[in-house]
């Protein structure tokens, strides 16, 4: 029997091995296999496993397996820990991945953990980028993802068609860490823009302003941004289900604070949404998604939450 063009097309793309498929994670990988990748996928949920089969690709029970014969080893984990929990150790990807494979780590986590990964998996001759995302989970559905990428230009360059698969905006920013650094400017800028639309969005409702005509004449000028077009619906409906974890934007504001302490980088309003976001979280929120901020802003405005 011959092979059809889209077996022919699968034998060319490289062996893909995922690890974590939570509500970025499943998407992404999902969005590699209608490309026509192999994926193989490993995580701790077995309806995340069966979602992945269902979609096409392959689940297996442990990372070892995962990675064995795997050209490209993706993880998309929570944090740090996670990270070093799923490299490292006698069932981790480098104990366990072929030299030659490419690790590429498109959790956020600390530059310094990417940099140290980088380091360890170069002695065992595997190559890693680390390729942090924004976009979110509409951003990760659609693969409108934005990527940003430290590491080797010429593993970038093996990369970017599996990249293209994923995102729109695909940028190697430098070498490792370098992406992560980014990725840390990224959150900055997104929680102090969904502070700011919270903030404004209570001080519409307060003044009587029909919400919804105001949020669309905002969105048509200066103050339009994709955070605000993102979050619309969220601020309407008050609908805080879990896009983006508030828990997973205070890991992230702890990452830039700590990192632009040690550059010696001021970040006086991102000071105050840090602790505004840590706020949220300690009132029990951090399980919503992060324009729940409004909740705070609320709250601090006498409104019953």
């Amino acid at each position: 029997m011959s092979s059809s063009p889209a077996d022919s097309a699968r034998k060319d793309r490289p062996s893909i091995a995922w690890i974590g498929l939570g509500i970025m994670g499943s998407p992404m990988s999902e969005n590699l296999i209608k490309a026509g990748y192999d994926v193989t996928g490993f995580t701790l949920e077995q309806d995340k496993l069966d979602r992945l089969t269902a979609a096409g690709g392959t689940a297996v029970g442990s990372i070892a397996e995962a990675v064995r014969d795997a050209d490209v080893i993706i993880t998309m984990v929570p944090a740090s820990p996670q990270v070093e929990a799923v490299a490292y150790g006698p069932e981790g990807i480098l104990e366990n991945a072929r030299p030659g494979a490419l690790l590429i780590d498109m959790s956020s986590i600390t530059p310094g953990t990417s940099v140290e990964l980088a380091r360890a998996a170069a002695a065992r001759g595997i190559r890693v980028l680390d390729a942090p995302v924004s976009g979110g989970e509409a951003g990760a559905v659609e693969a409108v993802l934005s990527i940003m990428v430290g590491g080797e230009q010429a593993d970038f360059d093996a990369a970017r068609p599996v990249f293209e698969a994923l995102g729109r905006t695909v940028v190697r920013c430098g070498p490792h860490g370098s992406g992560q650094t980014v990725k840390a400017a990224n959150q900055l800028i997104v929680a102090v823009n969904i502070q700011a639309c919270a903030e404004a969005v209570v001080f519409l409702e307060k003044s009587g302003v029909d919400l919804t005509a105001a949020l669309d004449v905002l969105a048509g000028g200066l103050a339009g941004s994709t955070v605000l077009a993102r979050k619309r619906d969220n601020f309407l409906g008050r609908d805080f289900r879990p896009g983006f974890r508030i828990d997973l934007h205070h890991k992230d504001m702890g990452i830039v604070t700590d990192a632009a302490r040690a550059v010696g980088a001021a970040l006086p309003v991102g000071a105050v949404v840090a602790q505004l976001v840590a706020s949220l979280r300690a009132q029990g929120d951090g399980g919503l998604d992060h324009s729940a901020l409004l909740r705070t802003v609320e709250r601090l405005s006498g409104s019953r939450v």
